[in-house]
């Protein structure tokens, strides 16, 4: 497996890192951010849509990313969608 790099949180020091890769092959967006508070988890597990299972499975995470790395986001979404086009 081979991920693209799109970027990195620009605040970032050096114990954290919020970033965005492709993987092109897949046809995935990959993102590392930091972990929810429980509090945050717990709400996005009680959301409910019709049709849709309550809570987050297990081979799903809730993740957060700072909102200044909008841009590497719609970055990393027309990658995607050029790579799975093309």
């Amino acid at each position: 497996m081979e991920l693209r790099f799109i970027g990195i949180d620009p605040n970032t020091g050096t114990s954290e890192s919020p970033t965005v890769w492709v993987d092109e092959e897949r046809g995935e967006i990959v993102i590392q951010g930091w972990k929810p508070t429980p509090e945050l988890e717990a709400a996005a597990a009680a959301f409910t849509l019709p049709g849709h299972a309550v809570g987050i499975p297990d081979n799903e995470a809730v993740v957060r990313v700072p909102a200044r790395m909008a841009t590497m986001l719609r970055e990393a979404c027309d990658a995607i969608e050029r790579a799975t086009v093309s």
